[in-house]
């Protein structure tokens, strides 16, 4: 038999911090950045396809809702399989600046001294993690756009080259993150 014990309270923000979970923040953050990359094709509409906006705003917000929805997964699924990989890139050169800030710190022990380098491991995956994975579905999530919308569906009705381009855009970029990389 096994025995049970709880975890301190410093163990689970630890195991929090390796978990494969996305934090609010990071949803948040996630969810407002594709917002405002699926906001930016509107104005091509405006300027380009010389759409009106009494006339197309449903469409355009019911557009920039589902690439921006489909976006915003790709950064999720995209940070999820990227921190893991930076954590264990990083990690040597991680531990040896932690060592080093505490190496004349007599005060702390030697577990303590390994669960902050465990820490800022996990601080770090997570930040690189998030930027690189917002970074590289911008750009898919853009080029996609461009190719879908001025060459393969440059001659449709701009309401429909809207609602296709933006959503098979974000529709690739979350394809694209579900892959092992």
């Amino acid at each position: 038999m096994s025995k049970t014990s709880k975890l301190s309270r410093e163990e689970e923000i630890l195991l929090q911090g390796f978990s494969s979970d996305v934090s609010k923040k990071s949803n948040l953050l996630f969810y407002t950045v594709s917002t405002i990359v699926a906001l930016g094709p509107i104005y091509l509409y405006y300027g380009i396809h010389q759409q009106e906006p009494s006339d197309a705003w449903i469409v355009w917000i019911i557009a920039v809702i589902g690439a921006s929805t489909l976006l915003g997964t790709a950064y999720r699924n995209t940070k999820q399989l990227l921190k893991d990989q930076i954590i264990v890139k990083r990690g040597d050169a991680i531990a040896r600046e932690v060592t080093k800030q505490f190496a004349d710190d007599k005060k702390i022990s030697k577990i303590e001294k390994e669960q902050r380098i465990l820490w800022r491991k996990s601080e770090v995956g997570d930040y690189e993690a998030t930027t690189f994975s917002i970074f590289y579905n911008n750009i898919i999530f853009l080029a996609t756009f461009l190719v879908l919308s001025f060459w393969i569906l440059g001659a449709f009705h701009p309401s429909i080259n809207c609602v296709f381009s933006l959503g098979s855009a974000g529709g690739l970029a979350l394809l694209l993150s579900t892959s092992k990389q």
